[in-house]
């Protein structure tokens, strides 16, 4: 189609891999919002659900840590669940990228937006 156009088909041919690109993200993005990751704490005694981009959607608690006189210990181990789960949906959300720009072709350590 370009083939008389010199650079202009590699351009054209870079324009549409870059377009491909976008919508792999995009849906990557959308993906990751229904991707589900727990962090826990005390020995599973709090547990944190986090979506993959890390917004938190469920916290359970076992009644058992809500000693009044330990009240810093249970605010603690809620803290350390939803740390864990944020931590864990920053790994899944890179692994994903990762495997999206490996698919792609690309840098395994090619930083994508978010």
């Amino acid at each position: 189609m370009l083939k008389g156009l010199g650079n202009l088909g590699d351009m054209a041919k870079m324009m549409k891999a870059a377009q491909e690109m976008q919508g792999k993200v995009t849906q990557l993005q959308e993906d990751l919002k229904a991707m589900t990751v727990t962090g826990e704490s005390g020995a599973g005694l709090v547990s944190a659900t986090a979506t993959a981009k890390g917004e938190l959607t469920g916290l359970e608690i076992d009644p058992s840590i809500f000693v009044p006189s330990e009240k810093e210990v249970a605010e603690d181990l809620i803290l350390a669940a939803i740390k864990d789960a944020q931590a864990k949906a920053v790994a899944r959300a890179e692994e994903e990228m990762r495997k999206l720009t490996e698919e792609m072709g690309l840098p395994a350590d090619m930083k994508l937006p978010f």
